[in-house]
């Protein structure tokens, strides 16, 4: 069973830049087709200073840092037996190319199902920019399979 003394910590912080072939890879690969994800002059025209971020995009650029991963790891969680159920975002500005974005999470709770079967993990993340503003905050469920 995980310790629920790991519920209200934070695990450690992201700082990402965004680049923009990072922004067009990412938009290919969930294929994205809106001009202004992939092509700059297009971003301009409709009135971005540079390419928007796709929605999910924080997510999986937190995920490449490696800090959940390393989170759950300190937690004592085998990350190989880890499943990931659940992501939710609620956006409160745009992220552009050429922004630094820094995420924090902490762990909101921890449960189990099935007598302990199933364990759950809920990360709460608030993602801002450069400036200090909120941009996204984002809740994602782990399932870890015993």
């Amino acid at each position: 069973m995980i310790d629920r003394s790991h519920i209200g910590k934070a695990l450690p912080q992201s700082v990402l830049r965004v680049e923009a072939g990072r922004l067009q890879f990412f938009a290919k690969a969930i294929g994205e087709t809106n001009p202004i994800y992939l092509d700059e002059a297009a971003a301009q025209a409709a009135g971005y200073s540079s390419l928007p971020a796709p929605p999910t995009f924080i997510f999986a650029a937190a995920q490449d840092a490696g800090t959940m991963a390393r989170g759950l790891v300190d937690m004592g969680v085998d990350t190989r037996r880890v499943l990931h159920a659940e992501q939710g975002f609620t956006y409160h500005g745009m992220v552009l190319a050429g922004d630094m974005i820094t995420v924090t999470t902490r762990v909101f709770d921890i449960y189990d199902k099935r007598d302990g079967a199933l364990e759950f993990i809920v990360l709460d993340s608030a993602a801002a920019n450069q400036k200090g503003a909120m941009v996204a905050e984002m809740r994602a469920v782990v399932v870890v399979r015993h």
